[in-house]
């Protein structure tokens, strides 16, 4: 139980970490943009070779790396969304009359890239792991990709709270394709659907034993904060306050850059 506890800890601070250390990234100037990108791929490429090595021992060792390779590689799609590189090809906003699929189909435009990249992503994911015995990195990449998708369609939907402080300046046209209103009946279906895979993944984690209960216990941790996030929707919590640190350097930049 001390190993699940271990593993419990080490997700939740990865998580907070990392989602800090992205939003100060691309709170700072542009010009240190093409820097950032560049070790940020050559992190990718250690990675996906982590994720690679890791699929093929099904050790402590080999369950660890595979997690936070999978977090490497969706940092590198969330840093290159947020620094806008990878977004889509309408950079406006959604017009005032825009409604159904009109608005659904503009939204789609916005967003195309970096959905393509989520897609592509998972692809060579769960090919480069095919039949290998530890899949506990795939997984996570794919908890975090379709919980992604998920977060999406229910703010496009609409939402009571809508995280609108995460999205830098450059990126401001998007919040016009959020929608602020009661949640839609794609909200409970989701958070219910997550929810269960959430039980049945820590039934599973303390049935387990060794390596096999700490990679359960991950992707557990991973899906329970994935769905955390989901409720920050609906629940009026301050959220951002985890990081307002990172928050308030990305304000600072913004302004100057004006």
């Amino acid at each position: 139980m001390a190993e699940h506890g271990i593993a419990f800890v080490l997700v939740v601070l990865a998580w907070w970490a990392s989602t800090g250390a992205i939003l100060l990234l691309c709170a700072l100037p542009k010009p240190t943009f093409g820097w950032t990108m560049t070790a940020a791929s050559l992190v990718l490429v250690a990675a996906l070779f982590g994720l690679v090595m890791s699929a093929r021992n099904p050790g402590l060792v080999g369950v660890y790396l595979g997690f936070f390779s999978a977090l490497a590689i969706w940092g590198w799609i969330e840093m290159s969304f947020l620094m806008g590189y990878v977004t889509g090809p309408r950079k406006t906003p959604c017009p005032a009359d825009a409604t159904g699929w009109r608005r659904f189909g503009l939204a789609v435009q916005a967003l195309l890239y970096h959905d393509l990249s989520i897609v592509a992503a998972a692809i060579a994911v769960v090919v480069l792991t095919w039949k290998a015995p530890n899949q506990t990195g795939t997984y996570a990449f794919l908890i975090l990709a379709a919980m992604r998708i998920s977060a999406q369609l229910n703010i496009f939907l609409g939402v009571p709270n809508l995280t609108e402080e995460f999205l830098p300046e450059r990126l401001a046209y998007l919040k016009s394709y959020f929608r602020k209103n009661e949640f839609s009946a794609l909200f409970p279906v989701s958070v219910a659907g997550a929810s269960f895979m959430a039980i049945v993944l820590a039934q599973r984690a303390l049935g387990a034993v060794g390596a096999e209960a700490i990679g359960i216990a991950l992707l557990f941790t991973l899906l329970a904060l994935a769905i955390l996030e989901h409720i920050f929707m609906i629940v009026p919590l301050p959220d951002a306050i985890l990081w307002r640190w990172a928050l308030r350097s990305q304000k600072t930049f913004d302004k100057s850059a004006r």
